[in-house]
């Protein structure tokens, strides 16, 4: 009997890490049949994976072989003020223009060259690795990334003397877990899974956030400051656990300097006062404080994930310091399961070796570069060279972000990028907002393609990217572009050479053991389960600081600006979408279906007031700019305030705008960050 013979799939799985600008930093375990990801998953026995992936990155093969996926080097053919037209080009051609541009650029000023990336990868050698290298020894400008979590980072070292906090794990021991300033289910899934075996073990869960999000639904309850109370609410909990005497006085004492000033402060926030600020009722502040401090920090432990959003505001540093505070004041570092997070990336900061990964010492002359941030670039390319500003930008690279749609005020970052005189070059997988404006688009590998390693700041784990792939069409990682394009600008020295496993091999310390890290997957780093149970700060003195730590308001409210808010009444915030990452995903249809259009959330009283009805299109406006969205009556958005979405391309938003037409330039009290959710608005019908 003859039999049949066929060729089985040869199938094999490659140990993964997610790149993207989120907490979680989950493991991956990507399946390769005959050369091709079939299929993303998490790693099962990852700690904090255990086996489950978002809704974004489980399609991550999606993204990686779409149909208007980048494949070859594009050359602008048509004016940035016309429709965007590119014709495909050699990366010979490609390669030796732009290092001739810059070349010539740099001859007369380098610092008139400017990179501008960011989280799209959060990898250390697709990220800054090669990069960094390329720009320092062409001596151009330094970027100051602050787009996201600037404000943040800075009140922690304020406050921690580092980014540090508790770890995820213990979440699920807390007996009360306040989510403050964070949509967990969508943004923090994995944070989301402890939280709700603490819930089923009997924890109580109180959401804090301006929005009803999808993570309030499932708390216990829910309480709406108005956007940039924060602080406010902070120092109003702060003086209801005074005046109950809700305090750890030994604690205190012993790990907290300047406990005495911040006291004084506290004192001044009665009850009737903070809740009014916050716009929410003396009866919810009261119950928050009994919740919180009303307890055995042993028996009964309080911890606070608190997240991003709230300190994009202009006093989302002293917010964050205030709010840090707290488990300071009731001694809930006691426990393990006690105290709080937004950042563990601290913990990893003896272990990198980010100074062997992108040279420093390669800059000339020892001299300290102009710096521009990230967050101002709608300014920053529309000025002229000054003494206080050095020269004009006439040079952008851009990797790894889409200012055209992520920086605040977009009228004006158009405008930067429409200059006929700006060379631009974009490394990409698709043709985004800003891909749409440069002079050249290069083709970039995605996660599947390219070796990377990761730290989080979620977790304590270093973890490793492995390729899955070989890159598809003429697809380059970040590290071999800027490879090759400096040894076109002539860049001799050695380490533009060394490839992308040496490089791995250099972001960590001794203690990252690089081949146990290949063979597992990840390394977990040694940090003690109550970090500061006795105190132990990473700070000077080892004791936390409360100095100098107040309500700052907003450069937009009511409260601040009364007649900007008469006539622009509705604050409004601006969240991610669901199924977006910032940017991230926008194109990808499956997600950008379930998304449909961009949105606006309006409570029912204010669409009333103003004769809007539920999914009718309107304008969203104040005095610089507006953009149109579909307006959606919803009780996820309280009185006054209103949630636009995003971040929506703006060429996939009706009529070519998405919501950061009208947000602003003005920088936080800590750490130089956008206040993109400090922003008065009016809706009309358009």
């Amino acid at each position: 009997m003859n039999s049949a013979v066929t060729d089985a799939p040869q199938q094999r799985i490659v140990k993964g890490a997610c790149p993207h600008d989120c907490p979680d930093t989950c493991a991956l375990r990507i399946t390769v049949e005959d050369g091709r990801v079939i299929k993303v998953q998490g790693q099962p026995d990852h700690p904090s994976t255990h086996g489950a992936l978002c809704t974004k990155v489980s399609r991550y093969p999606e993204r990686t072989y779409h149909a208007e996926r980048l494949l070859r080097p594009l050359k602008r053919v048509s004016a940035k003020t016309e429709a965007p037209r590119f014709e495909p080009v050699s990366w010979d051609e490609a390669l030796s223009d732009i290092a001739a541009r810059l070349t010539a650029i740099a001859a007369r000023d380098p610092e008139a060259i400017l990179p501008y990336s960011y989280a799209g990868t959060m990898g250390l050698l697709q990220g800054e690795g090669m990069a960094a290298r390329f720009f320092n020894k062409l001596g151009a400008s330094v970027l100051d990334r602050t787009i996201c979590a600037s404000a943040g980072a800075a009140a922690l070292t304020a406050t921690y003397g580092n980014r540090v906090g508790m770890h995820l794990p213990y979440f699920a021991e807390a007996k009360l877990i306040l989510i403050w300033g964070s949509n967990s289910i969508a943004s923090n899934l994995h944070f989301w899974t402890y939280a709700n075996k603490a819930k089923r073990e009997g924890a109580k869960l109180i959401c804090i956030d301006p929005r009803k999000t999808e993570t309030a639904d499932k708390c216990h309850q829910h309480i709406a400051p108005l956007p940039g109370t924060d602080g406010a609410l902070a120092l109003g909990l702060m003086h209801e656990l005074i005046v109950n005497d809700w305090l750890d006085h030994d604690y205190l004492a012993a790990h907290v300097e300047d406990w005495d000033e911040l006291c004084t402060k506290a004192l001044d926030w009665p009850p009737a006062r903070a809740a009014e600020v916050c716009g929410i009722t003396v009866e919810e502040l009261q119950g928050l404080a009994r919740d919180y401090g009303a307890r055995n920090a042993i028996e009964a432990p309080a911890a606070i994930r608190l997240n991003y959003g709230m300190q994009r505001v202009r006093g989302g540093g002293n917010a964050v310091r205030l709010i840090a505070l707290l488990p300071c004041l009731t001694g809930a570092w006691r426990s393990r399961a006690g105290g709080l997070l937004l950042s563990s990336s601290g913990w990893f900061a003896p272990y990198k070796n980010m100074a062997a990964l992108e040279r420093p010492e390669l800059r000339a002359g020892g001299r300290a570069p102009r710096t521009i941030n990230m967050s101002t670039i709608g300014d920053d390319l529309l000025r002229e060279a000054a003494p206080d500003f050095g020269p004009k930008v006439e040079a952008l690279i851009v990797y790894n972000s889409n200012p055209v749609a992520v920086a605040p005020e977009s009228p004006k970052v158009v405008k930067g990028f429409q200059r006929a005189d700006l060379f631009t070059v974009v490394l990409e997988h698709f043709m985004t907002d800003t891909a749409d404006l440069a002079d050249y688009v290069l083709p970039a590998t995605t996660q599947l393609e390219h070796l990377d390693v990761h730290t989080s700041y979620g977790h304590t784990d270093v973890l490793i990217n492995q390729p899955a792939i070989a890159p598809l069409g003429e697809a380059k990682s970040n590290t071999q572009i800027f490879r090759e394009l400096a040894a076109r600008m002539g860049f001799a020295e050695p380490c533009f050479a060394e490839t992308d496993e040496q490089l791995a091999r250099q972001a960590f310390s001794a203690e990252i053991d690089f081949d146990a890290l290949v063979e597992q997957g990840w390394q977990s780093l040694p940090v003690r389960e109550a970090p500061f149970a006795n105190g132990g700060f990473p700070t000077p003195s080892g004791r936390a600081q409360a100095g100098g730590a107040d309500f700052v308001p907003n450069y937009e409210s009511v409260l601040s600006s009364p007649e900007l808010a008469r006539r622009f009444p509705l604050a409004m915030i601006s969240p991610p979408a669901r199924n977006f990452l910032n940017s991230s995903f926008v194109n990808v249809k499956s997600l950008r279906d379930i998304e449909s259009e961009p949105i606006v959330e309006i409570h029912a009283l204010d669409a009333a007031a103003r004769g809007l009805v539920d999914g009718a299109l309107v304008r969203v406006f104040n005095e610089r700019g507006s953009y149109h969205c579909t307006a959606r009556i919803s009780e996820r958005a309280r009185p006054g305030v209103v949630n636009g979405l995003g971040v929506w391309w703006r060429k996939l938003g009706p009529r070519g705008s998405n919501v950061n037409e009208v947000t602003h330039q003005r920088l936080t009290d800590l750490g130089r960050a956008p206040s993109f959710y400090d922003c008065l608005v009016e809706v009309e019908t358009a």
